[in-house]
């Protein structure tokens, strides 16, 4: 598995904000003062958290000089020191996790420990941009930073602007890094599947024959198309089912329209006609024919 970008870039910035706040937790370059009366005009004094050195002319470097006005003693200075390292304390122990989270010798990176590394790490930026950011505060501010009187002159030195950076480094790296935390939170409130869901619709399934499909082969006799063989021919399936057939009406008639008709009923008509009328014929009816 390849290492995600958050935690490559996470690895890279957390590193360069360790050397630069180790830099400027070291070096004697916090603030600069320059423009003494009775000494050359050359002379520049750099105060640190720890020492402060004499530099004249680039070339000459004199460090340990003695603390004439209680710089030392000043409370930006004295809180600067104490965070300061345990900032650089706590930054080694995020980048210690974030090695044996990010890859180290495993196959896939540990989310879980390397977001806590991210964390780690932006505690240890806060800490040493809190002391940064409040020596600029009371930078020239000489009841709180003891410094001579003017026309002696304070600027801003080296010292002060890497600790802005380690910290602004330390920042970005420990939340980028914390970003691991992003993969891990999604699986962890991935929702259980509740299996298949059913329809809340009865449905028949219809199977519909297959339509026959058109032979690739034509049948030929003789030269000529013709259809296939009865032999050849496959049923063709039937569809649907048959319907009821309702049984046949007959026409009766309950009056007997042949009464009266006949050979027994002319012989009895003659019969009884015959003595008191003259018969007109002996002729069967119609209907008899």
């Amino acid at each position: 598995m390849r290492t995600p970008v958050v935690m490559t870039l996470g690895m890279v910035f957390a590193p360069c904000g360790l050397l630069f706040n180790l830099t400027s937790t070291l070096a004697p370059g916090w603030r600069l003062v320059k423009g003494f009366l009775d000494q050359p005009v050359d002379v520049e004094l750099y105060q640190g958290l720890w020492d402060m050195c004499r530099e004249q002319s680039s070339s000459e470097r004199e460090c340990g000089q003695q603390d004439e006005w209680g710089y030392f003693e000043a409370q930006p200075v004295l809180v600067a020191r104490a965070l300061m390292v345990t900032s650089l304390a706590v930054t080694v122990l995020g980048l210690l996790l974030a090695s044996l989270g990010v890859r180290c010798w495993q196959d896939v990176p540990n989310f879980v420990l390397a977001g806590l590394s991210g964390v780690v790490l932006f505690v240890a930026g806060l800490l040493s941009l809190i002391p940064v950011s409040w020596y600029s505060h009371f930078l020239r501010d000489r009841d709180v930073l003891p410094a001579p009187a003017s026309p002696v002159t304070v600027q801003v030195s080296y010292s002060l602007v890497l600790g802005y950076l380690g910290s602004c480094l330390l920042l970005l790296g420990g939340f980028s890094l914390a970003l691991s935390f992003a993969p891990w939170c999604k699986e962890r409130h991935k929702a259980p599947s509740a299996g298949p869901r059913r329809s809340s619709v009865s449905t028949i399934r219809v199977e519909w024959p297959e339509p026959e499909l058109t032979p690739a082969i034509k049948y030929y006799s003789d030269g000529q198309h013709r259809p296939l063989p009865a032999q050849h021919r496959k049923p063709k399936p039937k569809v649907g089912f048959p319907m009821p057939r309702p049984p046949p009406k007959a026409y009766t008639n309950s009056v007997d329209v042949l009464a009266g008709e006949g050979w027994e009923a002319a012989q009895s008509q003659d019969s009884t006609s015959c003595s008191s009328h003259p018969c007109g014929s002996t002729l069967p009816c119609d209907s008899d024919l």
